[in-house]
Formats: structure tokens, C-alpha cells, sequence
């Protein structure tokens, strides 16, 4: 019996050809990229950049959280929320090795010296939420930031965690991880764009207190170039629908042009909504064969910043830019308004 539904394919151009096309102009029409599900984060977990992003994420929630208010915390593109770091997608990508696996040799290192200095406030805060999910002192899992954010959720407080995830490989393992945490209705799910999501959840409803605070975490793959001018509309949109709201954004520093503007555009925005700003970057250099292959450097936005937290990252930033530093070419800055 044949599909009459499949009669009309050209002879040449085959079904496996035809099944690329129809799901290309299908997801083109339904406003989705083709290939928009084609990154997974199992593959870079524990790496530099991951390290820069939860270290700034906890730094900036520890100062929101002296303040009773609940907050509603919302990250957009959620991922797993959990990785194993010896696991087949891990291992494949090795890219722990220039991050969480090598920060840690190196602090271990300076810590045998009769010199060694403490560990900065904020790096010790980072260093102790990857110890918690690793009780057995070896580093096997890495948290990403939904875990985290739970583990620093205050049930007293009543702060809530909002998680977008569209990837549906990703948005199923998100949904059966976070169902082995007591979380309660402290956490909602959905399979959802993050990027159009983010404007129904602000303004946030009110806390206890009944204060309205929010903090967003915006951190897209960007294999799409659109990624780019998504992020500066979504910044531009939150601050018109919530002011008040801390935002925070990560980005890749890659030889493209919509990557370079992209802290320009943020940077611009916050200086005309008033807003003070720091923009952490951090370029690990190039490998040791000279060569420039993966990801070698990215950079944090955090808008309506802490006024705290530019001195807690800069001290964090002195000891790990040097540790995770390879190669030539290797630099960090913390820049504010």
C-alpha cells in the first residue's frame, strides 16, 4: 500500500531530502529555526564559561537574598539542570578540563603552598555549591543553574524558580531531574521559548512582603545569529515591564559581529534606563598548540547590579582568571558604570 501523501515527491529529490525540507519550511513557519535544537550543554558543562556565569549568578542572588522579600527567580533556557561530568556527552566535549577540572588542580596546588592566600568570598560561595553536589570529594556531577538556584532557594522566603527549557531532549531530562528534589510549587517547568516567556512573567506577582523583586538569568546557545538581537530586545522590554528587576546575561566572545555588539547594546541600555551595570569577561587564551579551536572566552552582563558585587568579582576574578589562564592571549576585566 502506498501514502498517497508521499506521491507528490519528486523521484530525485528522495524522502530523506524531502523529510529536511518539510521540517525546515515547517519549523520556518511556526517562527523556529531548523536547527535551533541542535545544542545540548551536556557537552560544555563545567567548562570556563559555565564557571564565570554560576559564579556571578551566586554572588548576585547571595546579595538580593540579605533582603527578606521573595523572589521570583526565571531562567530562560534552562538546560538539564543536571550533568554528569565523567558521562559520554562530558567526555566528548572535554571542556571541563579547561574549566571546573582545572580550577580545582589549580587552588589545590595553591592551597599546599606555606603562603596561600584565602579564597575570595565569591569563588569560596561557587566552590562549596559544586562540593554539595559531590559529597564524596571527587567532582562527578556539575550542577547547572536550575540546581543551583534551588539549592539556594529560601522556603522562608517563599522565593520562587521559574524554568523555561524548549530543547525537548533537554526540557524531558530537566522535568525528571528536578522530580528527585523536594521542590514542591517553589518550581514550575514549561517547554517553552524562553525569549517569549520572559514577557508574561514580569512584573513578578507579589512576594510575602508584598515587594515585587525578580531576577532573570538570559544565557541562549546564540548558534543562531538572532540569539543576539533577541537578547538586547528581551533586556530592552524587562526594563520597561519591571525596572527594578536584576538581569543577567551571558554571552560568548567569538570573532562575529553580533557578538561584539552585543555588550555595546547592553551597555547602552542600561546607561539610558539609569541602571547600573558590570560587564565581567574572561578569555582563557588560546590552547597550547597555538591553535584557537572552541570557545576561549565569554563575558557576563549583570544589569541593575548589586552595588556590591564589582568588588566580590574582581577579588573572585584575580585568583581564577590566572587558574584557568592557558596559552597566550589570556585576559580578564570587571568593567561598571
Amino acid at each position: 500500500m502506498r501514502c498517497e501523501a508521499l506521491d507528490f515527491i519528486p523521484v530525485k529529490l528522495g524522502l530523506a531530502r524531502f523529510l529536511r525540507h518539510f521540517f525546515k519550511a515547517f519549523w520556518g513557519l511556526r517562527g523556529y529555526h531548523p536547527y535551533m535544537f541542535s545544542y545540548r550543554h551536556a557537552f560544555h558543562a563545567g567548562n570556563h564559561a559555565d564557571v564565570i556565569k554560576h559564579l556571578t549568578l551566586i554572588a548576585t542572588l547571595q546579595h538580593l537574598q540579605q533582603k527578606e522579600g521573595g523572589i521570583t527567580i526565571i531562567d530562560t533556557h534552562a538546560g538539564a539542570g543536571l550533568y554528569r561530568l565523567d558521562g559520554d556527552y562530558s567526555e566528548t566535549g572535554g571542556e571541563a578540563q579547561d574549566g571546573i577540572f582545572k580550577l580545582l588542580s589549580q587552588l589545590d596546588e595553591t592551597a599546599a603552598q606555606k603562603d596561600a592566600k584565602p579564597i575570595p568570598e565569591a569563588l569560596q560561595a561557587y566552590l562549596d555549591m559544586i562540593a554539595s553536589f559531590n559529597p564524596n570529594g571527587q567532582a562527578k556531577f556539575y550542577p547547572g543553574s536550575p540546581f543551583i538556584l534551588h539549592a539556594m532557594l529560601r522556603k522562608d522566603a517563599r522565593d520562587k524558580l521559574r524554568l523555561f527549557e524548549f530543547h525537548p531532549t533537554d526540557s524531558k531530562a530537566l522535568a525528571s531531574n528536578v522530580a528527585q528534589l523536594d521542590a514542591g510549587r517553589s518550581i514550575m517547568i514549561a517547554r517553552e521559548d524562553g525569549f517569549e516567556s520572559l514577557k508574561k512573567m514580569l512584573p513578578p506577582p507579589p512576594s510575602a512582603t508584598g515587594s515585587k523583586r525578580a531576577m532573570v538569568l538570559i544565557d541562549p546557545s546564540y548558534e543562531i545569529k538572532s540569539d543576539y538581537g533577541k537578547v538586547a530586545a528581551n533586556i530592552q522590554d524587562c526594563l520597561k515591564r519591571f525596572a527594578t528587576g536584576t538581569y543577567l546575561v551571558w554571552y560568548p566572545i567569538i570573532p562575529r559581529p553580533e557578538a561584539h555588539d552585543l555588550p555595546k547594546r547592553l551597555k547602552t541600555l542600561s546607561n539610558q534606563a539609569q541602571k547600573p551595570w558590570i560587564n565581567l569577561t574572561l578569555s582563557i587564551g588560546r590552547n597550547t598548540d597555538g591553535s584557537t579551536a572552541g570557545l576561549s572566552a565569554s563575558g557576563m552582563f549583570v544589569v541593575n547590579a548589586p552595588f556590591t558585587l564589582k568588588d566580590k568579582l574582581r577579588e573572585a576574578m584575580e585568583v581564577l582568571g590566572p587558574a584557568l589562564a592557558r596559552g597566550t592571549g589570556h585576559s580578564w576585566a570587571v568593567e561598571n558604570n
